[in-house]
């Protein structure tokens, strides 16, 4: 689907993930870590790779926004998992 096909919602939700809620679900419940370690895992190697792209260093500044961004996305992916697979079932 193209990103002039989506809602606003989805849009919103690609600006601060990189991918829609669903595909974000779809990722996760799909991934052998998620099913073998769980999602607190999932969520911790997707922080591991955030603090991983710190060491790529920028060539030049518009790489350094890329890798902003890209970092960016992947904690606010790494946020979802965790309020929404781990913190969920803490509380119920």
């Amino acid at each position: 689907m193209r990103y002039n096909d989506l809602s606003e919602k989805e849009k919103s939700e690609v600006r601060m993930y990189g991918v829609t809620e669903a595909g974000m679900r779809e990722a996760v419940e799909s991934s052998s870590t998620f099913r073998f370690s769980g999602p607190a895992m999932v969520a911790a190697s997707m922080m591991s790779d955030a603090q991983e792209m710190v060491s790529y260093g920028p060539y030049d500044s518009d790489t350094l926004a890329n890798i902003l961004e890209d970092q960016r996305q992947l904690l606010n992916r790494a946020k979802f998992v965790l309020f929404t697979y781990v913190m969920d079932k803490e509380t119920a």
